[in-house]
Parts: structure tokens; C-alpha cells; sequence
């Protein structure tokens, strides 16, 4: 089972996300947080192998939050999910330590298969 972490601002992509994962029999979503503060808090107590999160966001950098996260789920993996996928933004945040980058626009299947690609390690057999 992949432990997910679900990490956006708006309460209708993260109830859109966490219904949509719902219906994957491999995937478990461990929380949902509308803020990094929160998502930190989260993710020292769900111990995620995946967190998806946006990085734009009120309070905490994005590019801060994804350090936070990868300092707090050191077998885990961050993929970025965003409205925007510029090359700048995306090499920022892959050199925080994001794993992937998928656009929102993009649909559900580029978001499944990048949480599958990086779970694969952590969820073992």
C-alpha cells in the first residue's frame, strides 16, 4: 500500500484529489493539509512514501516546504503539483529535492503513475 500526503491550498482540488485516489486499491491518502505548516505536522505523524503538493501557497515557500518535507520523509518522495510548469519553477523545485513535477491540467493518470514510479521502492511486495 503507498501512504500518500496530499498538500494544496484549495479544498476543492484536495477533496478532488483525495476522491480520485480513493478509487485506486493501492493507494492510501494518509492526510491532506491546506497549508506547509500543516503538511509538516502531518507528515511527521503519517510517515508518508509519497507527498503531493502544490507550491504555491499561502505562509511557507514552496521551495522551502518541499526541504521540509524531504527532510521529514527521507525514504519518501515530493512530487510537485501545479497550475504552472514553467522550467524555472520546475528546476527550483527539483533542486529542493522534488522527485517529479506533474501540471494539474494534466489530468489524473501523469499524477498515478509518477506516485506508483517513486512508491515502487517504498512500497515493497
Amino acid at each position: 500500500m503507498i501512504r500518500v500526503l496530499l498538500v494544496d491550498d484549495r479544498s476543492v482540488v484536495r477533496r478532488g484529489l483525495l476522491m480520485r485516489l480513493a478509487l485506486e486499491p493501492d493507494l492510501r491518502v494518509v492526510g491532506a493539509a491546506k497549508s506547509s505548516e500543516e503538511a509538516v505536522m502531518l507528515a511527521r505523524t503519517t510517515a508518508p512514501d509519497v507527498v503531493v503538493m502544490d507550491i504555491e501557497m499561502p505562509g511557507v515557500d514552496g521551495m522551502q516546504a518541499i526541504r521540509q518535507m524531504r527532510d521529514l520523509t527521507p525514504n519518501g518522495a515530493v512530487i510537485v503539483l501545479t497550475m504552472h510548469g514553467g522550467q524555472a519553477i520546475r528546476a527550483q523545485a527539483l533542486e529542493a529535492g522534488a522527485r517529479a513535477f506533474v501540471e494539474k491540467q494534466g489530468g489524473a493518470e501523469p499524477l498515478l503513475r509518477e506516485i506508483r514510479r517513486l512508491a515502487a521502492p517504498a512500497a515493497g511486495p
